[in-house]
C-alpha cells in the first residue's frame, strides 16, 4: 500500500525497515535487487519519482520505500511536504527498527544524509549505509571511500555500519539481506521470501 500522509499508514503492528536516500541515489534499484524483483519499487532516471511512502508486506514484517530527499524536479511546496512526510515517519513510527540509508558512493554523506543519520541517532534507530553505484568506481577507489565513510560513521555513532553496493553488478546483496533479516527477525534469507511474500 501507499500513503501520502502519516495518518494513512497502517497500524504499528509489525517491525519495519525503511529505505531512504537522496533522490537518484539508486534506492529503488537497490530494493529491487535485494528482493529479486524487477519492478517492486519504481525506477526512474528522474529524481523525485517516489512521492509516497510505499509499504511492502513480508512475513510478519514490512519493507518501506520512503520518498527521496534533496533535489527533485517538483515544486518547492511538494518537496517540503515530502520532507515532512519522511521526517514524521522516521521520528514517530514506533515499529521502525532501522534505516537503510542509500548514498551514491561518488557523493556520500551529504548534509541531508547526515541529518537523516542524526534523526536515527536521536531515536536510537539502527542505520546501515548502502554506498550504491560502486560499479562506477575502480575497486581501489570504492574501497577507499568505504573506509572513509566507515571511519566517519564510527566517530558519529559506533552502532552504524556501511557497505559498498551495486545493483547491476550484484555487489553487496547478501550483506544487505543479512542486515534486514537481523533487524526484522526474519527466517533467513530475506531473498527467499521476496518473490512469494512481498505484496505490492
Amino acid at each position: 500500500m501507499s500513503a501520502a500522509r502519516f495518518a494513512q499508514l497502517p497500524e504499528d503492528s509489525v517491525p519495519e525497515a525503511a529505505f531512504v536516500g537522496r533522490s537518484n541515489a539508486g534506492k529503488s534499484s537497490a530494493m529491487n535487487a535485494i528482493c529479486q524483483q524487477k519492478s517492486l519499487a519504481r525506477v526512474s532516471k528522474t529524481p523525485g519519482r517516489t512521492q509516497l511512502i510505499n509499504l511492502f508486506d513480508l512475513q510478519n514484517a514490512r519493507l518501506v520505500d520512503l520518498p527521496g530527499y534533496g533535489f527533485a524536479q517538483v515544486p518547492i511546496k511538494v518537496r517540503d511536504a515530502w520532507g515532512a512526510l519522511v521526517g514524521g515517519y522516521v521520528q514517530k513510527r514506533e515499529t521502525l527498527r532501522g534505516l537503510i540509508v542509500v548514498m551514491d558512493i561518488r557523493h556520500p554523506l551529504t548534509e541531508l544524509d547526515v541529518q537523516m543519520l542524526e534523526w536515527c541517532r536521536g531515536r536510537g534507530l539502527k542505520a546501515h549505509v548502502l554506498l550504491t553505484k560502486a560499479d562506477k568506481l575502480s575497486f581501489g577507489a570504492a574501497k577507499n571511500t568505504l573506509l572513509a565513510v566507515t571511519a566517519e560513521l564510527a566517530a558519529f555513532d559506533a552502532s552504524m555500519s556501511a557497505q559498498t553496493f551495486s545493483s547491476p553488478d550484484r555487489i553487496g546483496l547478501d550483506v544487505a539481506r543479512a542486515k534486514l533479516t537481523e533487524w526484522l527477525q526474519l527466517q533467513p534469507p530475506v531473498v527467499g521470501i521476496a518473490a512469494e511474500s512481498l505484496a505490492e
